[in-house]
């Protein structure tokens, strides 16, 4: 496992695409932000570029990924937002070079396979937490918490405010997951990290609910739900009641004999607390909360 060095002020973010398009204005937000807590910014080439329904061609988007990760300026690299497109580019990604080069990577939703693959390939602790456009739409508070966690070494506490528990109990494991429909479809590849012992943390939006019983079906029938630790359902926006949602993943949970609590303020929703993808960590459902056990990035 290698932890990416801290993010200290001064330092230079690096901004790319490795999935949908995206308009500079609505980056407006998110880079002012950075602006303000004391780092300059360096935009990818292609960043900006559009190519239908992918910020560019496949080489373009990993071209910039690829010259991130060499340059030494750069300390940390943020996604844009999401969308698709990053799957498509996880075989010709250089890990030798990722893990000579450690640096912070962060992002969630489509991202979910580059953070995932970074892990599973190179070793590297990734972050799931809020891109540079999300900061317009839920504001500064959880990009806040993503910079604070990326800056200070240590353990840390992150409250799961909201979330409902489902089955009780104490759960410890190395963190893993992400978007629920990226992770089912890395299932049977070489880049998806191991989920036995783990603790399992799992979102989605706009994906009706028998897709949701069915990719979470999928991770059954695969062998992956039968050994994780515990199981973290963040906001599954636009997906189905709540209540319908729960009881879903209650028949589920029942069968693995593991805590597991549903509604954490993580992925698409108007809130995105920030996780640290393969650290050793604590679930407890009776706050509920998460603590890590060890740091995710080296001082």
């Amino acid at each position: 496992m290698i932890r990416p060095p801290r993010l200290q002020k001064g330092d230079m973010v690096g901004i790319i695409s490795p999935a949908g398009p995206v308009e500079e204005a609505e980056l407006g937000p998110g880079l002012d932000f950075l602006d303000q807590r004391g780092y300059k910014v360096r935009i990818g080439s292609h960043a900006l570029s559009k190519k239908g329904y992918l910020a560019g061609d496949d080489s373009a988007r990993l071209e910039d990924f690829h010259a991130m990760i060499r340059d030494r300026e750069v300390h940390a690299v943020f996604c844009t937002r999401g969308g698709y497109g990053t799957m498509r580019v996880l075989d010709r990604i250089d890990y030798d070079l990722v893990r000579d080069n450690p640096k912070i990577m962060a992002g969630f939703s489509d991202i979910t396979a580059l953070l995932l693959s970074l892990f599973a390939k190179a070793g590297l602790v990734t972050f799931h937490g809020p891109m540079v456009r999300q900061v317009k739409d839920i504001g500064i508070g959880n990009f806040s918490a993503l910079l604070d966690l990326v800056e200070t070494p240590g353990e840390h506490t992150i409250e799961l405010t909201g979330a409902r528990t489902l089955v009780s109990g104490t759960a410890k494991g190395v963190l893993i997951g992400g978007n629920l429909c990226l992770l089912s479809h890395l299932v049977g590849t070489p880049f998806l990290p191991p989920l036995e012992g783990n603790i399992l943390f799992l979102e989605d939006r706009g994906e009706p609910l028998y897709r949701i019983d069915r990719m979470l079906t999928h991770l059954r029938l695969a062998g992956h739900l039968d050994r994780i630790s515990g199981l973290i359902a963040g906001q599954f926006e636009d997906c189905g009641e709540p209540g319908a949602m729960d009881d879903l993943l209650f028949r589920f949970a029942k069968d693995l004999s593991v805590p597991v609590v549903s509604g954490a303020p993580l992925g698409h929703g108007n809130s995105n607390i920030p996780l640290p993808l393969g650290v050793q960590a604590e679930l407890r459902t009776t706050i509920p909360w998460l603590r890590l056990l060890e740091p995710a990035i080296s001082s």
